[in-house]
This record gives structure tokens, C-alpha cells and sequence, in this order.
């Protein structure tokens, strides 16, 4: 067997079992990770950048980043995300809602990115708030190389450096923003 052959192979193999039946998207975990401060526990502010393995083959070497905020006093959370099949609904690809912030995506669990609790994190909810709504690229969406989901987180990032984020490289679609 030559070795164009043994790596067709390898990888044909590594495509079926990263997409198998086991990861049907419509029954991967959706619920909570368990990571968030309980809003209805936690008086003060919480602004918290999430990032998860894409799903499928894509979380090989791909996250999906999002960000979700409490204001002091709130007892839910609102969630400012990107995700590209609303599209194919006829519905704009950005979403602020109130929502469960640390949401597995899609089976996968997240991460803290960021964590921002306080006076800071109050402080920080306006502009996050307004550079959602000003972000460019509301009903367009491209996996790669963007506009996507770390596209949106970045745009925030940058409208908004008192957040001091950092994306990592793994945030494909990040660069996008100039």
C-alpha cells in the first residue's frame, strides 16, 4: 500500500468518526455547563467571553466564541452570538438574547476566555451592548474568513478595548476584523 493510500485512508477514517452518528448536532448537549454564577445567587455584574470546540471535524483546529452579561441586580444572563445557520432561516446571524451563558455548544464544553465581575464589569455592559448593535455584518455569515462568530466577538473586542480580550488562534474568523 503506498503512502498516498495509507493517509487517504487515515484521514477518510478520522472524517467518519469525527462526524459520526454519535454526533448528531440535534441531540448534542445544549444545556448548561455548570460554569456561569448563578444570576438569581450573584448580586453583581458578570461579563463572561466563551469559547467552545466547533462542531464536528471543525473543532479540530476551530473554536466558536461568544459572550454572555449580567448586569448588577439582573437575574438572567444576555447572550451576544453569531451562528451562521440562522441564515437559512431567514433570520439575521446575530442574536442578543437573554439566554443560558455557558451552553455547551453543541456537545462541547466550554471555556472562560474572560471573566469580569463588579463595579468593572457594569461598566463594561453599555459598550458591549452598543457594539453588538453596531456590528456591520448582522446577516452575513462565512466560515471562513469571515464574517462568523469570533468575527463578532472581535468587532466587540475592538470597539470595546477596555475588555481587553484576546482572542486565540483558534478563533478563525477573528482576523477579519480590521
Amino acid at each position: 500500500m503506498s503512502l498516498k493510500s495509507l493517509l487517504a485512508i487515515t484521514i477518510t477514517g478520522l472524517l467518519i468518526t469525527g462526524c459520526g452518528l454519535n454526533n448528531d448536532w440535534k441531540t448534542a448537549r445544549r444545556d448548561s455547563a455548570g460554569i456561569a454564577p448563578d444570576p438569581s445567587r450573584t448580586h453583581e455584574a458578570i461579563v463572561q467571553v466563551y469559547g467552545a470546540d466547533a462542531w464536528g471535524w471543525r473543532g479540530w483546529f476551530a473554536i466558536h466564541t461568544w459572550i454572555a452579561a449580567k448586569r448588577s441586580g439582573e437575574d438572567f444572563y444576555t447572550v451576544y452570538d453569531v451562528v451562521g445557520w440562522r441564515s437559512s432561516r431567514n433570520e439575521p446571524v446575530m442574536r442578543v438574547a437573554r439566554d443560558i451563558p455557558d451552553r455547551y455548544w453543541y456537545g462541547e464544553k466550554p471555556k472562560v476566555l474572560k471573566d469580569i465581575q463588579g463595579a468593572e464589569a457594569d461598566q463594561l455592559i453599555n459598550a458591549i451592548d452598543q457594539a453588538a448593535r453596531d456590528y456591520p455584518w448582522k446577516t452575513t455569515y462565512k466560515v471562513f474568513p469571515g464574517p462568523n462568530s469570533n468575527t463578532f466577538v472581535a468587532w466587540i473586542a475592538k470597539q470595546v478595548p477596555e475588555l481587553e480580550l484576546e482572542l486565540p488562534f483558534s478563533a478563525i474568523g477573528s482576523g477579519y476584523v480590521k
